[in-house]
């Protein structure tokens, strides 16, 4: 009687195995399921970002007033008849 209990542990422990350890195991599941919602949180961002970039391509296609600001921030634009006032911290 012993040696059947023995052959049944060992049997179900074979079966039990692939279940956990194994490609579609529990723990390799786990590991997957991490994973995505790492990868989901990182696409969420880079989607914003899409967005945003989308949002001024359309601006600079077809407004001006993006152009002008864009160009007085980065290049120093003072239109005709304006007086540039320099702050100094």
């Amino acid at each position: 009687m012993n040696f059947l209990s023995i052959i049944f542990t060992i049997l179900i422990v074979s079966l039990q195995y692939p279940l956990w350890f194994g490609r579609g195991g529990w723990i390799n599941i786990y590991e997957m399921q991490k994973e995505i919602e790492a990868q989901k949180t990182i696409n969420k961002i880079m989607q914003d970002e899409n967005n945003t970039l989308r949002l001024t391509v359309n601006d600079l296609k077809n407004g001006t007033d993006v152009i002008e600001a864009k160009a007085r921030f980065d290049h120093g634009l003072i239109k005709k008849d304006e007086i540039f006032f320099q702050v100094i911290n």
